[in-house]
């Protein structure tokens, strides 16, 4: 029993100058190391809301126009809510892009 403790006690005592010169040069995964990073993990989480929200949008306007069955109303309103689903995607790249311009200006690059 004496043996494996001494045994454990020479490896750790060999492996701490491998743990004294280790430097921490990768951010652990999940952590936010500089303002990018943040905007970007952000960038990231609305785009896949908005992803999410479009396809259901358009998903929508598609199953109005299927059951429309040829009434000029129901038609119309299908016709609309696909226009504000378009709508929707195109302030939502809008959006994105200025927020992209920013955050480029922002860390510088």
């Amino acid at each position: 029993m004496n043996k494996i403790k001494l045994t454990l006690a020479s490896a750790s005592a060999l492996l701490l100058p491998v743990l004294a010169f280790a430097q921490d040069d990768v951010a652990r995964p999940g952590s936010i190391a500089s303002i990018g990073a943040l905007i970007t993990k952000i960038e990231d989480f609305m785009w896949l809301i908005f992803g999410g929200l479009a396809v259901i949008m358009f998903i929508i306007a598609g199953i109005q126009f299927m059951t429309a069955g040829g009434a000029p109303e129901k038609v119309q309103a299908a016709r609309s809510s696909f226009m504000w689903g378009v709508a929707g995607v195109v302030v939502a790249v809008v959006a994105f892009s200025i927020v992209k311009v920013i955050s480029m200006f922002v860390t510088g690059g």
